[in-house]
């Protein structure tokens, strides 16, 4: 199987770093060649048999893509260049046209600055019109998952979405926030950010009973510059284009312009033909592979990860799985070390050959109490052996501290 990712046959370092991106299979270097190389054409546009089948292949990958993600409907998956565009998207057709004086939006400052970032410049545009949102910041538990019980204290007849990590990419918490979804009010909207989850745990987001959801395509196993927006229908009437433009499917009206349906009214321009189709590629792989498989593989080294890790001196983890109270783990640990910076330690880590995310991981609120770390995020292609390797390394470099 590891043979199927041409980088990791190519080296002896150990990649331990498939949150911040994963490595490409052959498949999806295939398939990007193969567009640069033979065929190159357009989508949407010509009637020629290059850009027909082009177009065809764009529309079976989207409902690939659908499937994959539990989407109910095709007109759902809207492809984006990432998932921060993704997420800006919603922001600004969402966002700009939906809210409201007095309306809050509720998240989390530990998120990623791609979820977290969007929602203050929303709020920055939309005062420049003389309309005030709040955004109201709730608590993440020591599991690493949103605090339910905080979220709730802070729900309010204005509240109008909560933002919410659906795999925390330090923490390695997985939040659904299924405790509270029954007793939302309909009119709340939930926004899931599944950046770190796709590709490594199964998502439904039916089944999260999500409004808006976020993939970046290059997390799971696609190429850079590719992802996904799930837009479920019952929010279509509420959405305006944000970036319109040839294709976008939109008309102009007396008053600006109208679309004239989904997902092409948020898909204006060219789109990132090669990117879709690497993605489409991943998606076979991972469905080959079975994510039940991946996901079950990552549990195992994450468990094998904090097991080996607990007895080292001086470490201490950040909120995650080692917190558990049962077994689990979804393939992301951070930690840092008594008498070394995160900085030095991953520096140290990479002369050994194992490569790790060091530093603040993108979180923007740098006046939070938790420090820099050392983040490890495996995925199907590191083995139990490496693990092992690794923990040993982090044990002598402890020592050699004491």
């Amino acid at each position: 199987m590891r043979a199927l990712f041409p980088a990791l046959t190519a080296t002896h370092e150990v990649y331990l770093d498939s949150a911040s991106t994963t490595q490409k299979p052959r498949p999806v270097i295939d398939v990007v060649q193969r567009y640069h190389s033979s065929r190159t054409a357009n989508i949407a546009r010509g009637a020629y048999p290059w850009a027909a089948e082009l177009t065809r292949e764009i529309t079976r990958i989207r409902a690939r893509a659908a499937a994959f993600i539990g989407a109910q409907h095709t007109d759902e998956v809207v492809f984006t260049s990432g998932a921060t565009a993704a997420l800006n998207a919603v922001t600004l057709s969402w966002g700009l046209a939906a809210l409201n004086d007095g309306d809050q939006i509720l998240y989390s400052t530990t998120d990623h600055a791609s979820a977290v970032y969007p929602w203050h410049q929303l709020r920055g545009m939309l005062a420049r019109f003389g309309r005030h949102i709040e955004l109201v910041p709730y608590r993440v538990t020591e599991l690493g998952e949103a605090d339910t019980a905080d979220i709730a204290t802070k729900l309010g007849p204005r509240t109008r979405l909560i933002a919410v990590s659906h795999l925390h990419h330090v923490f390695g918490g997985v939040s659904t926030v299924e405790e509270l979804r029954d007793e939302l009010d309909p009119e709340i909207l939930l926004c899931f950010d599944c950046s770190q989850s796709g590709g490594h745990l199964p998502v439904d987001v039916t089944e999260l009973r999500a409004d808006f959801a976020v993939f970046a395509g290059h997390k799971m196993f696609g190429a850079p510059g590719t992802g996904i927006l799930y837009c479920r229908r019952r929010v279509h009437q509420q959405l305006l284009p944000f970036l319109p433009g040839g294709n976008s499917g939109v008309r102009v009206t007396g008053t600006g312009l109208e679309p004239l349906g989904m997902p092409e009214a948020l898909e204006g321009g060219t789109p990132n033909i090669p990117g879709i189709l690497a993605l489409g590629a991943a998606l076979e792989v991972l469905e080959s592979l079975g994510m039940a498989t991946i996901t079950a593989h990552n549990r195992a080294l994450t468990l094998r990860l904090i097991d080996g890790l607990r007895g080292v001196p001086g470490l201490d983890f950040l909120p995650g799985p080692a917190y558990a109270p049962c077994a689990t783990g979804y393939g992301i640990v951070s930690f840092t070390l008594d008498g070394m910076s995160a900085a030095d330690l991953g520096f140290v880590l990479g002369e050994y050959g194992f490569l790790v995310r060091a530093g603040a991981h993108c979180v923007p609120n740098r006046s939070d109490p938790d420090p820099e770390s050392v983040r490890v995020s495996t995925q199907i292609y590191n083995t139990a052996a490496e693990i092992g390797r690794f923990i040993d390394c982090v044990r002598t470099i402890a020592e050699e501290l004491l």
